[in-house]
């Protein structure tokens, strides 16, 4: 342990979890159409058509990628069945980090609870991974495998805003948070739903007490802010 690089073993683990999901999702992948709007999604991407509104530009163009790759007509289907798998493995990749850097902020920074960060998000990410919900929409061609990696995306680039907020180029992750934003909108609007989250990441890191108004007077709360260095 006297060797242990936390950064190393972060993006090892990291890489692995994002390797599991995707074996597990590619080995369970739809091998055709599905049910709902898959066969509607699977057509109008690998022909460049229009789908049903509002319409998602970005995951059309996406999938008209990734129908490239199929050696047959009768594979189109499949090759577009495994663009959700890819995205939803990113979707736990993402969800790993984000564990991370949350973790480190509740802990002492030795190394035995480095190894219990590690180890606590490698079993979260995957915990969520395996979920029903999140599983079925990720071997299927819909929408909501890819707005969910946006989302994914979304918090985990508004917490290294957070840790690099007050820094000279920290602002950096909030121009690149608001192109991913722009990007959701191709995809599916649900990727706003992380906008009040990263609203909260940012009043927790520039005030540190919060007021609570009740019925009969206002009481405040000591918030505690950890150092800008973690």
């Amino acid at each position: 342990m006297e060797n242990f690089n936390f950064k190393k073993w972060n993006l090892i683990l990291g890489w692995t979890v994002f390797t599991i999901a995707l074996t597990v999702y590619g080995l369970t992948v739809e091998p055709t159409v599905g049910f709902w709007d898959t066969g509607e999604y699977i057509l109008t991407s690998s022909k460049l058509e229009v789908g049903h509104p509002p319409g998602a530009p970005l995951f059309q163009m996406l999938g008209a990628f990734f129908s490239i790759f199929a050696t047959d007509p009768t594979q189109i289907g499949f090759v577009l069945n495994m663009m959700s798998a890819v995205a939803s493995a990113f979707t736990i990749l993402f969800m790993f980090w984000s564990i991370v850097i949350l973790l480190q902020k509740l802990i002492n920074h030795d190394k035995g609870s480095k190894s219990a960060v590690l180890g606590s998000a490698f079993v979260g990410s995957l915990a969520f991974a395996f979920t029903d919900s999140f599983w079925f929409n990720a071997v299927e061609t819909e929408v909501y495998a890819m707005a969910t990696m946006i989302m994914a995306l979304m918090f985990y680039l508004g917490l290294r805003w957070q840790n690099e907020m007050h820094l000279p180029k920290g602002n950096r992750w909030l121009i690149l948070i608001s192109f991913i934003v722009g990007l959701s909108f191709g995809v599916h609007f649900m990727g706003l739903l992380a906008i009040p989250a990263l609203g909260l990441l940012y009043y927790f890191k520039n005030f540190k007490n919060i007021i609570r108004y009740g019925n009969e007077s206002c009481s405040r709360i000591s918030y505690v802010s950890r150092p800008k260095s973690i």
